[in-house]
């Protein structure tokens, strides 16, 4: 059966005063996970060599975080359709983020490059049926 839990909450052993640990506010929360959702993003569009595109998603990092995201040197890309999938994937959870948080300018980047790595994908797959 259910037995109470019999120790007080970590939240009384700490004090009375809330200012002694750090928090955030659910905005605050929602730029953090955004910004690293479009890092993510950022790193794998640099790596399929797409610099226009890069470069609209650092100014939205840069916008978010503050300062210019850490930038991935270029190589060549090993699985084009693997990593088409993980950029769309990525820009899928961008935009459910930034519809959270109500901003529109990243909900549009995130659909855009959604769409983009959509066509990219058929074409691929076009390709290997030839």
């Amino acid at each position: 059966m259910y037995e109470p839990i019999r120790t007080k909450p970590v939240v009384h052993l700490m004090g009375d005063n809330r200012a002694d640990y750090p928090h955030s506010s659910r905005g605050e929360a929602l730029d953090i996970q955004l910004g690293g959702h479009l890092a993510a993003l950022l790193a794998v569009t640099d790596e399929l060599g797409l610099d226009e595109a890069a470069a609209e998603i650092a100014a939205q990092v840069t916008r978010l975080r503050g300062s210019q995201p850490a930038r991935a040197p270029q190589r060549p890309a090993a699985d084009l359709a693997a990593l088409h999938q993980r950029a769309h994937d990525l820009a899928a959870r961008a935009l459910v983020v930034a519809a959270s948080r109500a901003d529109t300018t990243v909900a549009i980047l995130a659909a855009e490059r959604m769409d983009a790595h959509t066509a990219a994908l058929k074409s691929l797959d076009l390709a290997g049926a030839l």
